[in-house]
């Protein structure tokens, strides 16, 4: 585990160690937040390295990461906590061969023998001990968001057969969002939050020579270049600083040492990631590898 970052700067030192590259603003904010205990909201375009930064937390510190994948009709079952059902009935069904089925042992079925937790209650429970990352918030509903705002305030949930369970120690907590939707205030306000955008050419070049050493300077230029020139075009789903690492590394597969309009067009499957694009792409691959 390293030592509590001393400054911004060390911070930045600190993360390059486990291969992140936070420019001084996120550094900023990720600082604040740990030494306030307050969560992080990262919103930002697909694949610039918000869930990564979660990732590297939990190295960096040594904690257990933890993680909630969001989707469409998440609700708390999936989130928190779920009773095993199975685990019930053949509990009842032996409680009532012995003919022990009273109020008092019926109500033992709601207890934590039998509670199953989910990544929610996993951190809690952890609490210091953890890094939570709660991914894509953005693609929960309405509801799931509003059942959060407790959790993100007072690090505490409220299950009703068990009780109030809170964390002895915050957990570092990271929520990401690729603002499919607008998150509502109540949610932000609890929230510190900082805005990822595509880094510049210098610090993408950066990014490739620490994610990907093997690659040489300039190929990786080369590749950063086209990719800039990708963000620039009219596309459905521009491609991300993960998908420059996909291009750089698809490129080694195949033995490429330059980026020319044949090695881009076999491998551009990895930096294009829709058909609509890739045929727009693909008609004039010569322009976005030459400029």
């Amino acid at each position: 585990m390293s030592q509590a970052p001393e400054s911004v700067a060390d911070l930045q030192e600190q993360l390059r160690g486990v291969d992140y590259l936070a420019d001084r603003g996120l550094a900023t904010a990720t600082l604040i937040a740990l030494r306030l205990g307050r969560p992080l909201l990262l919103e930002g375009e697909v694949g610039v390295g918000k869930t990564e930064l979660a990732k590297c937390l939990a190295t960096l510190t040594g904690r257990e990461l933890i993680r909630l994948q969001c989707y469409e009709g998440i609700d708390t079952h999936q989130a928190l906590y779920e009773w095993d059902y199975a685990r019930q009935m053949l509990h009842v069904r032996a409680l009532s061969e012995h003919e022990l089925t009273d109020a008092s042992t019926m109500s033992g079925l709601y207890s934590e023998e039998f509670l199953l937790e989910r990544p929610l209650l996993q951190a809690l429970r952890a609490g210091s001990n953890a890094v939570l990352l709660i991914d894509e918030i953005d693609r929960a509903d309405d509801e799931f968001e509003a059942f959060l705002l407790e959790l993100l305030s007072d690090f505490q949930i409220t299950i009703p057969e068990v009780g109030t369970v809170a964390a002895e120690g915050r957990p570092i907590v990271v929520l990401t969002s690729n603002r499919t939707r607008e998150l509502h205030d109540a949610l932000k306000r609890r929230c510190l939050y900082h805005w990822i955008g595509y880094p510049t050419v210098d610090e993408e070049v950066g990014i490739v020579s620490v994610r990907a050493p093997e690659v040489a300077g300039t190929l990786a230029q080369k590749v950063v270049d086209a990719v800039h020139r990708l963000r620039d075009l009219d596309l459905a789903k521009p491609p991300g600083v993960a998908e420059t690492l996909d291009w750089v590394q698809a490129l080694g597969a195949i033995g490429a040492e330059d980026l020319s309009g044949a090695t881009a067009a076999d491998t551009l499957g990895s930096v294009i990631k829709d058909r609509d694009d890739l045929e727009l792409v693909s008609s004039d691959i010569g322009r976005v590898v030459d400029g």
